[in-house]
C-alpha cells in the first residue's frame, strides 16, 4: 500500500457504539486524501475490539493497535504517534464530539506552522465540565506562562518530524502545545466544532484528573524554568 501523507490517530476506550459512525464521518471528510487511520484500543472491555476488527476488515487504510490492558490516554496517543507513517499526524477523540470535517482546515495550517490545536469555542458539554475546564485552562496558562485557549481539545495536527522530537510521559498529552514551543516549534489555534456526546460515557471527570493534572502542571513549570538558553558565538 502506498505510504500515507496523513495519519489520523484515535485513542479509544469502551467506544464500541461510536466506531462505525466515526469511520463513516472520516471517510466523508477525507475524500481524495492519501491517509491512514490508527485506532488505539486502550484495553476496552465493551466489545470495541470486535467492532474495530469488523470495520478495519472492510477498509484497508484503517488499522488498530490493541493494548493488553488499559494504559491511559497518553500511552495510547504515544503508541499511535510512533506507529504513524504519514508526514502529517492528526489526533482526535473517538467519542464523536470532534468533527472529522475540521481536519482539512487544521492540515492547511501545517503549511506554515508545526502544530495546530483545535479550539472548541462553543463547548457542548454539561455545565460543570465547561466550568471546570475553563478554570483548569486559566490555572494552566497562568502557571505555565501560556496563552492556549483550549489545551484540552484532542483534535490537533502535527508535523511528524516535530512530533518525533517530543517525549511523552503519563498525563503529558495535555501539555503538547507547551512541549512543542519548548522545542522551538510554532503553534496556532483554529476554531473547531464540538458536539454533545451521543453514545457511551466520558472516561475523564473532575475527580479522576484534577490532582494529577495539577502535579503535571508543576512539572511543566519546572521544565520551562530550567530550559537551557544559550547561543554559540562564531
Amino acid at each position: 500500500m502506498k505510504k500515507p501523507d496523513i495519519s489520523i490517530v484515535i485513542p479509544l476506550y469502551n467506544e464500541a457504539d461510536n466506531i462505525e459512525p466515526l469511520g463513516h464521518a472520516i471517510l466523508l471528510a477525507m475524500q481524495g486524501q492519501n491517509y491512514e487511520v490508527i485506532f488505539v484500543n486502550d484495553g476496552s472491555t465493551d466489545g470495541s475490539a470486535k467492532k474495530l476488527k469488523e470495520w478495519c476488515t472492510g477498509y484497508t487504510n484503517f488499522r488498530t493497535i490493541h493494548f493488553r490492558k488499559n494504559a491511559g490516554q497518553t500511552a495510547a496517543m504515544d503508541a499511535g504517534f510512533k506507529s504513524a507513517a504519514g508526514e502529517y499526524v492528526v489526533s482526535m477523540d473517538a467519542d464523536l464530539q470532534n468533527d472529522p470535517a475540521d481536519i482539512p482546515a487544521l492540515l492547511e495550517k501545517l503549511n506554515t506552522y508545526d502544530m495546530v490545536c483545535g479550539w472548541r469555542q462553543k463547548r457542548n458539554d454539561p455545565w460543570i465540565k465547561r466550568i471546570s475546564s475553563t478554570v483548569a485552562n486559566f490555572i494552566r496558562n497562568k502557571l505555565s506562562w501560556e496563552d492556549i485557549k483550549d489545551t484540552g481539545c484532542s483534535l490537533k495536527a502535527y508535523r511528524k518530524e516535530c512530533l518525533n522530537r517530543i517525549k511523552l510521559f503519563n498525563g503529558m498529552h495535555r501539555f503538547l502545545p507547551t512541549l512543542f514551543k519548548m522545542e522551538g516549534f510554532t503553534v496556532i489555534e483554529v476554531v473547531v466544532k464540538h458536539y454533545p456526546r451521543k453514545f457511551g460515557k466520558s472516561k475523564y471527570g473532575i475527580s479522576n484528573r484534577a490532582f494529577r493534572a495539577f502535579i503535571d502542571l508543576l512539572v511543566i513549570r519546572w521544565m520551562k524554568k530550567r530550559t537551557l538558553h544559550y547561543e554559540v558565538e562564531e
